[in-house]
């Protein structure tokens, strides 16, 4: 199985967004885990990933919001900045549409993101009130806004381009491929660093989109997708987690809990479990 390379140690934004950036681009395909909280970045961090991003999903579900934009841009900063302080990988924001309607609006989150530390951003083509793509137009207004701001902060915003057209564009299956591909060829044309086809799984699928964009693809784990050795040579550039980690523990709790009520013993809790140590340590910077 292919693994990450070492963790990037690097001390600037600028130096963690470059490298982030060449990630992409490297012989081995980039896993990418998408951390929640703290402790959580923090297992990633010292699993040896080269870089961590955020769970939308999971993060804002761990503040008591449901996934989307309910959460003002301010809190969902704060947490942000709290993972970026204790990680010394590069961190990337999942940004969901850019807690904005217009391109301004979402330039001011995306300067929030640099000032909390992160060096990197997800961010999506529809409104989850209402399912709908956004116009290719506006997207792409949005990331040469953003692309122009990478350049006059000094710091090179790695861009990861969502788009569910597959998911939301009107017609069958191969319509709506057609237009996720017709809208990550003008993400990518616009100044995107990886194009994100959410809700593409099956290897037909995925070796159709990469061959027509020629570009970093990025995927995300679901039930079904291929291995990463299989993706590798599908040519993905990225494999994300999305919330899949989250679901995962949520998921141990759910099975401790039942364990607990039904049997009256521990195990679930008990066995592969950190120790308290090891807990309080999640919440230092990583040493060495």
């Amino acid at each position: 199985m292919t693994k990450n390379p070492s963790a990037i140690k690097l001390r600037s934004q600028r130096d963690k967004a470059e490298g982030f950036r060449a990630l992409h681009h490297g012989r081995q395909i980039l896993i990418l885990p998408n951390a929640w909280d703290v402790p959580s970045a923090r297992v990633f961090e010292d699993a040896g990933f080269p870089a961590v991003a955020t769970s939308s999903a999971g993060l804002m579900v761990s503040l008591g919001y449901p996934d989307g934009q309910v959460i003002s841009r301010d809190e969902y900063m704060s947490a942000v900045g709290r993972i970026s302080r204790i990680l010394s990988v590069p961190l990337s924001a999942d940004l969901v549409a850019g807690f904005g309607t217009t391109p301004k609006e979402v330039l001011a989150t995306v300067r929030e993101v640099l000032k909390a530390g992160a060096i990197g951003i997800n961010i999506e083509d529809f409104a989850h009130a209402t399912k709908k793509l956004f116009p290719i137009e506006t997207q792409v207004e949005k990331l040469k806004g953003i692309k122009k701001l990478g350049q006059t902060t000094g710091i090179p915003v790695v861009i990861n381009a969502r788009t569910d057209a597959f998911r939301f564009a009107s017609g069958e299956e191969g319509a709506r491929l057609k237009e996720a591909i017709r809208r990550a060829t003008a993400y990518r044309d616009a100044g995107a660093d990886c194009v994100y086809p959410m809700g593409l799984f099956d290897p037909a699928s995925i070796r159709v989109f990469v061959q027509a964009l020629d570009f970093p693809v990025n995927v995300m784990v679901r039930k079904g997708l291929p291995s990463v050795d299989e993706l590798e040579r599908l040519g993905v550039a990225r494999v994300s987690f999305g919330p899949s980690a989250s679901y995962a523990a949520m998921g141990l709790l759910k099975r401790a809990a039942q364990e607990v009520l039904e049997t009256g013993t521990y195990e679930s809790l008990i066995e592969g479990a950190i120790t308290f140590d090891e807990l309080n340590n999640l919440a230092l910077p990583r040493r060495g």
